[in-house]
């Protein structure tokens, strides 16, 4: 009786991604979306208060980012979806 085996390959990038416990739920500065929306979008979604919500808005603007999320990749790919649904410019780091 024979035996067969499958190979995967993975490269290292992947490896060390599917290593890492925390990921990030980066929101990114765009052209389109207002300040109003993304507060919505963070109060809404998020859970955050208006005012953090308005603290991330200005740092995004200002920065062109902002980490707006931690936790399993899982969560944020959840999270990175129903954000990007709303038209938000977002990542998993």
């Amino acid at each position: 009786m024979s035996t067969e085996t499958k190979e995967e390959t993975f490269t290292l990038e992947e490896i060390l991604t599917s290593l890492k416990t925390i990921h990030r739920l980066i929101l990114w500065n765009d052209d389109v979306n207002t300040f109003d929306h993304v507060i919505h979008c963070m109060m809404k979604y998020l859970d955050y208060s208006e005012h953090q919500a308005e603290k991330i808005a200005w740092e995004v603007h200002n920065k062109g980012k902002c980490a707006v999320l931690e936790g399993s990749f899982t969560e944020m790919e959840v999270y990175r979806k129903i954000l990007q649904q709303e038209g938000l410019t977002v990542t998993v780091d």
